[in-house]
């Protein structure tokens, strides 16, 4: 299936991972991560890939990860949470830190699936059923990371019937090799790979 044929506005959401003052900008107790993300342009790039999918009609979407004072839900055990044990503070719900990233939104009308479980964002949450409400058959992945949200985001999507196609310029991870070793050597399996300014392509007609 070409992209166009992908991408039909009505029936695509852009869902942007994870892409949160605390984990990936200003605030983010990782810098390797906050760096990748600057360098690959994701936050610019991801804004004008939203912007033209609310115009055409597409729906947007952000999958946020928070915890509560308790930390009620959350893993904490996981290796990935070390630096979180640290700070009591740390991306609480309804905090600056939990935002998205400035560029991004939310607007009105915008799909917000927040959660305080799992390391992927449609276990124990409501995205599938925002998106099937919607009427949505593809995902347009963006976000963090190519490490282990991305990928897994992509797999939980595809296992739940939707197409899947992923951003190149809108995701990042670290090291880069690793990072560019996911995009080019796992993803392609199971999704299209593509970037922000093809898809924004297919729409301009819109």
């Amino acid at each position: 299936m070409d992209l166009s044929s992908l991408v039909t506005p009505a029936k695509t959401a852009v869902l942007t991972m994870e892409l949160q003052r605390g984990i990936c900008g200003d605030s983010a107790l990782f810098w390797q991560l906050r760096d990748a993300v600057t360098a690959a342009g994701v936050e610019k790039n991801t804004a004008r890939l939203l912007d033209k999918a609310r115009t055409a009609g597409a729906t947007v979407g952000h999958c946020i990860f928070t915890m509560t004072p308790t930390r009620e839900g959350t893993r904490m055990d996981l290796p990935m949470m070390f630096a979180a044990r640290k700070d009591p503070n740390y991306l609480l719900q309804g905090s600056e830190q939990a935002k998205v990233l400035p560029l991004l939104g939310p607007q009105a009308g915008d799909l917000i699936s927040e959660r305080h479980v799992s390391v992927t964002p449609f276990t124990r949450t409501d995205l599938h059923s925002q998106l099937s409400a919607r009427g949505v058959e593809t995902v347009v992945i963006c976000g963090v990371s190519l490490n282990v949200g991305v990928p897994g985001m992509a797999i939980e999507a595809v296992n739940l019937g939707y197409s899947v196609v992923v951003a190149r310029d809108c995701v990042a991870g670290f090291p880069e090799d690793y990072a560019q070793g996911v995009l080019v050597n796992m993803l392609p399996s199971m999704s299209t790979v593509s970037d922000s300014q093809s898809i924004i392509d297919t729409w301009k007609m819109i």
